[in-house]
Formats: C-alpha cells, sequence, structure tokens
C-alpha cells in the first residue's frame, strides 16, 4: 500500500485526486480512510458502508445499552477540532458525533486565539496540537491546507488522522458525505439512488459542498445533474470536466422552476459573498430567479426533496419548512451520525459497532 512517507510533498500536491486515495488509506484495513481530505477518497461500496454504520449507531444511541457501548469505544482518543473559518453545524456535528464514541475533545476556533497571532507558521500550530490529541478535524478558508497538513503529520514522529471539515472554496467531503446518506434515506423506500435527476441552485462557483456532492453523485446509476445559476456563478468547467470523464448526463440552466418539474432532489445553496474580491460584488447579480418558495414547491415531484447545506438566508422561503418533502433539518442531524460513523471507521471499530448484539 502507498504511504504519505514515500513521497514528497510536490510530488503529492502534483497528483490527480483519484491517484491520492491509495496514500490515504488505514494501514491494515481494507478501503477505509485514514485522512480524510476529498470526496474522490469514497466509493459506491465505501459509502453504503458509512451509511449502514451510520444506521447502527443512530438505532443503538436510542438505548441506555446501546449509547453506554457507543462511548466505551473510544475514551482512550482525544480529538482536537481547529476551526479557523466561522461554522456552527459543522462544528456542532463533529463535537457531537466525537461525544457519541467517548472522544475527550478540545477547540480553537479562531486562529487569533493561539500562537499564529504570534507569528507561528501553520505546520508548527498542527505539530503542537498533534503532540495532545490522537486526531485533528479542522476547517480553514485556505484550499489545500488540510492535504498539507495530513502529509506534514504523516512525516512526523507523531502520525495522526486529519479531517477535513472545509477547506478553501475546494472541498467540504463530510458534507457531502451527509448529503449523500440524506438523499440514500431519501429515497430507501422509492427506489434507491439510480435513475435521478439531481439540480444544484445557487452559487455554485464557490460553493465547496456542490463540489463534493457532484462528484460523490458519479457512484451512482444514471444520476443527471443540472446546474441552475446565474452565469457568474454557474457551476466550473473543472466539475463539469469529472462528469464527462464519468459519462454523467448533465445540463446547465437558468430556470429554477423548468429545473424543479423534472427533479427528484433540488440542492439549494446561499450566495457566498465571503469570497468576494470586491466588496458588494456579489450584491450586483441578480439572484431573484434562484430561490425556491411557495410556487417552487407546487412544482416539485410528490417524491421529490429539498436539501441545504446551511447556513440559508431568502433562497428557501420558510414556508416550504415543514412540507415533508423538505429535508434540509434532517440533513443537519444526519451529519452527526454520518461523521460518528466516519471516526469509528477511522479508528478502526466498524466490525465492533456492526456486530453489537449480534
Amino acid at each position: 500500500m502507498a504511504k504519505l512517507t514515500e513521497i514528497s510533498w510536490n510530488d503529492f500536491e502534483a497528483l490527480p485526486l483519484e491517484t491520492k486515495k491509495p496514500y490515504l488509506e488505514n494501514p491494515g484495513l481494507s478501503d477505509t480512510p485514514y485522512h480524510t481530505l476529498f470526496a474522490q477518497q469514497f466509493d459506491r461500496h465505501l459509502l453504503e458502508r458509512l451509511a449502514a454504520l451510520s444506521n447502527r449507531i443512530r438505532f443503538m444511541a436510542k438505548s441506555k445499552e446501546g449509547s453506554l457501548y457507543l462511548k466505551s469505544l473510544l475514551p482512550h482518543k482525544r480529538a482536537m477540532l481547529y476551526f479557523s473559518q466561522p461554522s456552527s453545524r459543522t462544528f456542532l456535528s463533529h463535537l457531537n458525533a466525537c461525544q457519541i464514541l467517548g472522544l475527550t475533545t478540545s477547540s480553537v476556533r479562531d486562529s487569533a486565539t493561539s500562537s499564529e497571532a504570534k507569528g507561528e507558521s501553520k505546520t508548527d500550530t498542527i505539530r503542537t496540537f498533534s503532540s495532545y490529541v490522537d486526531m485533528i478535524i479542522m476547517r480553514t478558508p485556505e484550499k489545500g491546507l488540510a492535504e498539507q497538513m495530513a502529509w506534514e503529520l504523516s512525516n512526523s514522529d507523531r502520525p495522526i488522522p486529519i479531517i477535513n471539515a472545509g477547506s478553501g472554496k475546494d472541498q467540504h467531503p463530510t458534507q457531502a458525505l451527509l448529503d449523500i446518506y440524506t438523499l440514500l434515506r431519501s429515497f430507501e423506500t422509492k427506489g434507491g439512488l439510480r435513475n435521478r435527476t439531481v439540480t444544484f441552485c445557487g452559487d455554485l462557483l464557490r460553493g465547496r459542498t456542490v463540489r463534493s456532492l457532484s462528484y460523490l453523485l458519479t457512484n451512482f446509476e444514471n444520476i443527471r445533474q443540472v446546474f441552475v445559476a446565474p452565469p457568474q456563478l454557474q457551476v466550473p468547467e473543472d466539475v463539469l470536466e469529472i462528469l464527462k470523464e464519468k459519462g454523467v448526463s448533465y445540463a446547465i440552466s437558468d430556470n429554477l422552476r423548468e429545473a424543479v418539474t423534472v427533479s427528484d432532489a433540488v440542492y439549494m445553496t446561499r450566495i457566498q459573498d465571503e469570497w468576494d474580491k470586491d466588496k458588494g460584488e456579489s450584491a450586483r447579480i441578480d439572484t431573484s430567479r434562484f430561490k425556491f418558495g411557495a410556487e417552487e414547491l407546487k412544482l416539485l415531484p410528490k417524491d421529490g426533496v429539498i436539501l441545504h447545506p446551511l447556513p440559508r438566508r431568502d433562497e428557501i422561503a420558510i414556508c416550504c419548512d415543514h412540507d415533508p418533502r423538505a429535508m434540509y433539518w434532517r440533513q443537519m442531524r444526519n451529519g452527526m451520525w454520518i461523521r460518528a460513523a466516519l471516526i469509528a471507521m477511522t479508528f478502526g471499530f466498524e466490525k465492533q459497532i456492526m456486530c453489537f448484539g449480534a
């Protein structure tokens, strides 16, 4: 098995993402991630294993016996939540996922409160954290930082796994995992996640959740992807190139209502103006036709679902919240379960959980 210690950072960084996968697997655990950095690490088999493990954990957590067993698995491990970019859902779901499994946690949520404010390098900061914990879950506005830190730690005298909880405008793999998990659960009694049309709407250019989910969907049979956005915020070409390479059907559109009528799932996103190069840049784009409200709800098929990575602004009207097809609140809770499954799998406890009570 390829190891990160066998390749220089420059050579590793230059590899295509799918080629990097063998370098990030868990030694001795077949097809199991050690570092979780990008969506390309997950094929359909691994996604279905994670979904099954998530279902098992959420079932066990309903009983005192099951909950205590889960908490007994990892009380000897510690996790660091290093979130140098604002977050509430991603932070809290990872925190609670750790607590479900009994991990002790610590956190830094603002680099201004760490020695980075004194000029310490990111590498030294991460190496410092690794001295105290057994896993680092990190969210950063810097593209590629989680990947580079994973390489650094793997080549240190204390290698520990890193989970990417959002890196720049590039990847958000654990969000994509919870999105896939939500889709699998939404359609599990309705023919499964196959032969579906998934529409993405909003800021598709800068939405890392869109990039990661679009890739994960290529693992499932006959999933057509539709991208609805203003021209200035339309999905980037590198995402489309992946779909072309994999023979996935897709369409580019600026008509949300037309797309909704043929969609099994609509994935709404907010305008990510925190990435604006010039203040007010995004506000000058007309986004009035890219919002989901009462009229769009009427057009959505009866078995369709609405997803959103949250937080939202006004791109989904609150009148949609109580419709049974609105999955974004369930989607948020699903994040806790899939992240608990990922952490348990990373530490090698998949079998013990799946066999509990057998």
